[in-house]
């Protein structure tokens, strides 16, 4: 006790300011507040400890509410919890949550709901491909590995509306962990009386600033304003509406058409015009985001063949892919961390220096002494789920695979539950597409990805080497040798070529006029609270 009151008195108390949703004053807005939302694929889940993927995600902000939220500009802002203070040595947490905050059903969101969680979460029982997000929670790693039970989580709710949080060492970017939909609270009483079936309209509890109220599989998803969030007053919308509208030539198509607000994406064959016609509908932002392909390393021809792996990588033409395919800003990836990041300088390939003559000779090479050649060349799949710009991307680099090397390339495209599927199982992939989308701002985001642990792991990339930087940098104070420790792992990885870097990404959105609230960000987060409808 006195040890604990010790480290209270020596802490540095955090109490950011709440952003408000609310529209400005004077501005006129519609007698209809519905937001129609394009969202790209049909979510796998709305179980925030199961689900993967950005449309999941999107939806998910707006049903439930993490410990630390987001302001429109992506600033980190109190959520669930009002205010937090942090150590001095920077692995205990206090976490003080709001009492008038509460379940769509009434009951109160309490610290007891977040040790629930966060321990389902990280119970292999669970099958959590996020289940690595709390790996800097003590006893998080050996909890999800089987070693220890799931009770023993560095998490302790020492009253109703108190969460202490120990770390098993300094996290610099910990409090944006927690804006993660990974990290959301469920509510234990639901968990337990419908199983894995919970998230579904009629039994979802949520604590967020909206409500499931339908889900028609490939059509759409209705969510209506919850009027039991604590910050309902400041909410706008009365409904919100996704669509999972895979293809963007059609989500473009209902878009013009008046039935859709915003889009997830939209086709780059379309820019031109798009940019033309409504250039102040267009949206296109910084992103913290690498679009890549993937080598499957548990098989042939892949597996144990690192430079087979490296002269596919050094063929890929970056500048004429960024520059004549997709032309929105996006910039040729040579490492796998993007710009942008705090506290981290890029890592790139080495031979970016060289001449595209010298890296198409030395691809060559590489290629010849992997063991094939233009008389023998090799066979592969490029594997993407359905979507135009996947399908325009995997042309373009079966072309130029095809050119410099002589490799056959079959292009199989997949619905994307599918698609995400295989790429779990391993059994069917070889080279597939993958994006990576930082879950907060940090380095530690990207180069979790590929440790030999990770759920999403998809190409099975295992180097202890890397693992072991990565867990040393977690227990690194110092920001100058953490970020050293995480650009030698990047170094090793990169070198491994288990994955191919292709690009990095700009969010890209078209948002009609009357959407109010909509404010371009780095995380490209649109929380539907934010937003409103204007009169038009």
């Amino acid at each position: 006790m006195k040890r604990w009151l010790i480290l209270l008195a020596a802490t540095l108390l955090v109490s950011p300011v709440t952003a408000s949703a609310a529209p400005p004053a004077g501005v006129k807005l519609a007698a209809e507040q519905v937001l129609h939302r394009g969202n790209g694929s049909e979510p796998q889940s709305l179980d925030p400890h199961k689900s993967e993927g950005v449309p999941s995600s999107n939806i998910q902000r707006d049903l439930f509410e993490g410990l630390v939220s987001e302001a429109p500009d992506g600033e980190l802002v109190p959520g669930a919890a009002e205010s937090w203070e942090i150590s001095e040595d920077g692995k205990t947490y206090l976490f003080h949550l709001r009492r008038n905050a509460v379940w769509s059903n009434g009951d109160p969101v309490t610290a007891h709901d977040f040790v629930f969680s966060w321990r389902r979460i990280v119970d292999p029982m669970t099958g959590s491909y996020y289940s690595q997000t709390l790996a800097p929670i003590l006893n998080a790693e050996a909890i999800i590995q089987g070693k220890m039970p799931k009770e023993r989580l560095g998490v302790e709710a020492l009253d109703d509306y108190t969460l202490k949080v120990t770390l098993k060492g300094p996290t610099p970017y910990f409090l944006g962990l927690l804006t993660h939909s990974s990290t959301y609270p469920v509510n234990r009483q639901n968990v337990e009386q419908y199983g894995e079936k919970f998230a579904r309209p009629g039994r979802l509890l949520s604590n967020g600033a909206f409500v499931l109220k339908e889900w028609r599989v490939q059509s759409h998803i209705v969510l209506e304003r919850n009027p039991r969030y604590w910050d309902d007053a400041n909410t706008t919308l009365d409904k919100v509406i996704y669509y999972p509208i895979e293809d963007q030539s059609t989500e473009l198509k209902r878009y013009r058409a008046g039935e859709l607000d915003t889009t997830e994406a939209f086709p780059l064959t379309q820019l031109g015009w798009l940019r033309k016609n409504i250039p102040d509908e267009v949206r296109i932002a910084p992103y913290l985001g690498t679009y890549y392909y993937g080598f499957n390393l548990t098989r042939p021809p892949f597996k144990d063949n690192r430079k087979l792996r490296q002269a596919l990588t050094m063929v890929v033409d970056r500048e004429i892919l960024t520059g004549k395919v997709l032309r929105a800003g996006e910039i040729p990836a040579y490492g796998w961390v993007p710009p942008g990041v705090l506290h981290y300088e890029a890592v790139e390939y080495e031979w970016k220096k060289l001449s595209k003559e010298e890296r198409l000779a030395e691809a060559r090479r590489l290629y010849q002494e992997a063991g094939y050649s233009r008389e023998n060349p090799l066979t592969v799949e490029i594997r993407y789920n359905t979507n135009e710009n996947h399908k325009k991307i995997a042309v373009a680099i079966g072309v130029m695979w095809k050119r410099a090397l002589g490799v056959r390339v079959r292009l199989v495209n997949e619905e994307w539950k599918v698609f995400l599927e295989n790429r779990k199982q391993k059994r069917l992939t070889q080279v597939f597409r993958a994006g990576w989308i930082a879950d907060y701002n940090d380095a530690y985001s990207f180069a979790e990805l590929l440790h030999s642990r990770h759920g999403i792991n998809d190409s099975g990339y295992d180097n202890p080497e890397y693992d072991a930087l990565l867990e040393a940098s977690a227990h690194e104070p110092d920001l100058k040798k953490r970020e050293e420790l995480l650009r030698r792992a990047e170094r090793i990885m990169i070198n491994d070529y288990p994955i191919l870097p292709i690009y990095f990404y700009v969010s890209k959105h078209v948002v009609k006029p009357w959407v109010g609230g909509w404010v371009d960000n780095i995380m490209d987060h649109h929380y539907s609270k934010h937003l409103y409808i204007l009169e038009h």
